[in-house]
């Protein structure tokens, strides 16, 4: 999941009232414009906001990255503000896929913020599978045809997207 929140944490509180509807999270990353002491050690505050980040990532058993090395994410335009680290990835603990992610700041080019990355080791894995084919006009053809379009109208279509930006 790739979330923006903006300054008025408006992407937390959807995430909040929906979180018992997401399952099966692996990773979170994203501009959460939080500034806080637990993952910027250059900001002595810690926020409101944060705890509520850190229970919804708990409530979906996932917990903050460490990056590989410890620098600013967010640099400031004016230099009258102090450089920043805002965008965080959230992690499976338990994984042995993934466990931290990496901050460019050489590929910030232009923009103000340096990119994070994450490898993801995929193991090679032999998968036996088999090819079936169903003759064209055979019964079993249409009997297939006919258990597909009763799953797809057995679809629930009631869900509304929603984004947040």
């Amino acid at each position: 999941m790739k979330i923006y929140s903006d300054s008025s944490q408006t992407a937390l509180k959807y995430l909040k009232n929906t979180e018992a509807n997401i399952n099966n999270m692996l990773i979170i990353t994203g501009d959460f414009n939080i500034r806080d002491s637990l993952w910027d050690s250059l900001f002595p505050n810690h926020s409101v906001h944060s705890n509520l980040l850190v229970e919804i990532a708990d409530s979906l058993q996932l917990s903050i990255s460490s990056p590989t090395s410890q620098v600013s994410i967010r640099y400031a335009n004016n230099q009258d503000n102090s450089n920043s680290t805002i965008n965080l990835v959230f992690l499976q603990p338990t994984s042995n896929k993934f466990d931290n992610h990496t901050i460019h700041p050489e590929w910030r080019l232009l923009l103000n913020y340096a990119s994070l990355t994450v490898k993801i080791s995929i193991l090679k894995e032999f998968i036996q599978s088999r090819k079936h084919t169903i003759v064209k006009d055979s019964d079993e053809d249409s009997k297939f045809i006919s258990d597909v379009i009763k799953l797809v109208k057995g679809l629930n279509t009631q869900y509304k997207v929603i984004s947040i930006a």
